[in-house]
Formats: C-alpha cells, sequence, structure tokens
C-alpha cells in the first residue's frame, strides 16, 4: 500500500512507514506546499496512495464529489506524531487494508477507527 502524507504532518510520518513495509511519500516531495486539496487528492487517486491527513477537508472533499477515491486516512488527535499515533495508524492500515485499496475513508483516534466505504453518501 502506498501512502502520501499531506503537508499538515511531519515529513518524519515517511520513514516511520517505510520502516513498516508502507511505500510513503510527503505531499512536499511531489506538489507545492500551498496547493488546494483537491490536487492532493487528484495526485493521490492517479498515483493510488492513500492520503494520511488531520484535516476534516478531504472527508467534505469525498462527501461533495462522491468519488470512489482516493481513500483518506483522518487522524484525530492533539498529537499527531508518529511517535504519538504511530502504533494506531499502522494497526488502522492492516486492519482496513481491504477497504483501502478499495475506497475508504478512515477517522482514527487514539481510541478506536471509524471506517466509512467509498463514495460517501450526502
Amino acid at each position: 500500500m502506498k501512502v502520501l502524507i499531506d503537508m499538515n504532518l511531519s515529513p518524519r510520518w515517511v520513514d516511520f512507514l517505510a520502516s513498516s513495509g508502507f511505500e510513503a511519500v510527503h505531499w512536499s516531495q511531489v506538489g507545492e506546499a500551498n496547493a488546494h486539496d483537491d490536487e492532493l487528492m487528484r495526485w493521490a487517486a492517479k498515483h493510488e496512495h492513500v492520503v494520511l491527513t488531520s484535516e476534516l477537508d478531504f472527508g467534505a472533499i469525498l462527501a461533495a464529489t462522491k468519488e470512489r477515491g482516493p481513500s483518506v486516512l483522518q487522524l484525530r488527535s492533539d498529537l499527531l506524531t508518529p511517535e504519538a499515533m504511530g502504533r494506531a495508524v499502522l494497526s488502522a492500515l492492516e486492519q482496513t487494508r481491504a477497504e483501502l485499496e478499495g475506497g475508504a475513508l478512515v477517522s482514527l483516534d487514539a481510541a478506536r477507527a471509524r471506517l466509512r466505504v467509498l463514495p460517501l453518501a450526502g
């Protein structure tokens, strides 16, 4: 599985995910820092990456467009570092792999993950 890390998260996520067997890239490596979220979403869909973000905009984009991808993993926490959320992210990626590969929105906090299959209904 390939993961695109949004600008709002540390580039340290790249090495963290890579050390666990995921192909990962930070948006700063492939796009402009001030790019609109829809540009990031188009890139992720074209290159078959799951978007890792803490922004809620991506769920709204998926709901508005009713697209089947790209999949998005949203972190809902005050602490967004690999040290704080890394274990939960790896667990969510593994447990929802099939759904993420088919198109899903996963919201993740320290206690639980919520999965919604794409396309989102209103």
